[in-house]
């Protein structure tokens, strides 16, 4: 699944500019057996699987040894919620991240003594860990500089300062079935524009 998104646009940019580098390390390598089991039931009863926490420790430490002072990130519901603030106080640590996805039920709680965050991308679920991870990924990358490419390109986006919402953007042609740009937009009064986008910012 990270193949095809992390060699994409501005994730594999960033790569063939050595600004990142990507490693995935799968779980299957440490499983248990013959099988390479990496789940198993349910103490206490209930329905589905849990990834149990031995391949994972084992995963995890294999990466600590490539990555020794990483930050291990867990995808998992969580009462912390990813946004853009958590993307730009991680993009701006400097650190290392080791990112483990949840899968099934979810992970052995145990597993959480070997970690530094749980974070959740928002009150749902999915099959597993892999989306949320490369969200959490790309929105991190993407305010590394030289990244985005514009200086500014990350400062005035939405939600770069709370709850705020960007102002609207046009481009040609000036109209479209009826639907022009604002007139302000077309005027070069940088001033006046700068107002615009400021009332217009929500």
């Amino acid at each position: 699944m990270f193949e095809p998104v992390l060699n994409s646009s501005m994730l594999w940019k960033a790569q063939e500019s050595s600004i990142v580098s990507f490693d995935l390390i799968n779980l299957r390598e440490f499983g248990l057996g013959p099988r390479r089991q990496v789940d198993d039931t349910i103490y206490g009863g209930g329905d589905g699987m849990l990834l149990m926490i031995e391949p994972l420790v084992k995963a995890l430490e294999e990466a600590k040894k490539r990555l020794p002072e990483a930050v291990t990130l867990l995808m998992s519901p969580s009462e912390r919620v990813w946004s853009q603030q958590e993307a730009v106080s991680h993009a701006d640590s400097g650190k290392d991240y080791i990112v483990i996805c949840g899968r099934y039920e979810g992970v052995d709680a145990r597993l959480e003594a070997f970690i530094d965050e749980k974070i959740s991308v928002g009150q749902y679920i999915l099959t597993g860990g892999e989306l949320p991870a490369m969200v959490v990924i790309d929105s991190i990358t993407r305010l590394l500089p030289g990244v985005l490419g514009g200086e500014n390109s990350a400062a005035i986006e939405s939600y770069s300062d709370g709850d705020n919402l960007e102002f609207p953007q046009y481009t040609r042609p000036e109209d479209f079935r009826g639907m022009k740009v604002p007139e302000v937009l077309l005027s070069g009064n940088h001033a006046a524009i700068d107002e615009w986008r400021a009332k217009n910012s929500k």
